[in-house]
């Protein structure tokens, strides 16, 4: 059976569409194949693109799972150590937590670093509790310290305000010279109080 592949002899008028079978062979293999490409093209778009658009979603989701179960097993793994860090963690903020001055401690705070001035030599001109500086989990107790001495005694009050049970901390401090050519030194120390969670 041979193939007529001269299509300048086919007249598209002629073309019966109720009668196909009587078309010529070319017409009907060219008519095919776009059938099937029609059905292709719309099986793709009304099939398959929606399928792969829920393929790449699970695929997804996949990697999400996965990235999810990593950090479950890895906590689940180190589930002891963890409860160990915590229970350190508690341990380390309950010391610390002892190392700040309750309500009724604040005035024998007060008595404390005038004792360890004095004892490091220095005069005192003034100390006062400044207004309470409220914050997130703790409130500063600042305390207002002027006193005269010289440089080797303000260095000892400093180690040994550091060596206090409580913590204080020293801020803002200046030395001005005095017309007798002693030194004022104007410091202020904080220290801090935890603030409990209202339950």
């Amino acid at each position: 059976m041979s193939l007529n592949l001269n299509l300048s002899d086919i007249d598209i008028n002629e073309l019966d569409i109720e009668n196909m079978g009587s078309w010529p062979l070319v017409v009907k293999v060219f008519f095919a194949f776009m059938l099937a490409a029609a059905v292709c093209a719309l099986s793709y778009f009304f099939i398959i693109d929606s399928k792969i658009d829920e393929l790449t979603k699970a695929q997804s989701k996949e990697l999400e799972l996965r990235q999810t179960f990593k950090t479950k097993y890895a906590a689940a793994v180190n589930l002891e150590l963890y409860k160990q860090q915590m229970v350190d963690m508690e341990k380390s903020f309950s010391s610390l937590l002892k190392q700040l001055p309750t309500t009724h401690e604040t005035p024998g705070l007060l008595d404390d670093v005038t004792y360890v001035g004095t004892t490091s030599g220095l005069t005192f001109i003034r100390i006062n509790w400044e207004p309470e500086i409220e914050k997130e989990f703790y409130t500063e107790l600042p305390i207002k310290i002027e006193v005269i001495g010289d440089y080797h005694q303000f260095g000892n009050f400093v180690s040994e305000v550091a060596k206090l049970p409580r913590i204080v901390s020293l801020h803002d401090f200046t030395i001005q010279t005095e017309k007798d050519e002693r030194l004022r030194f104007n410091v202020v120390a904080k220290t801090y109080r935890y603030k409990e969670v209202q339950q």
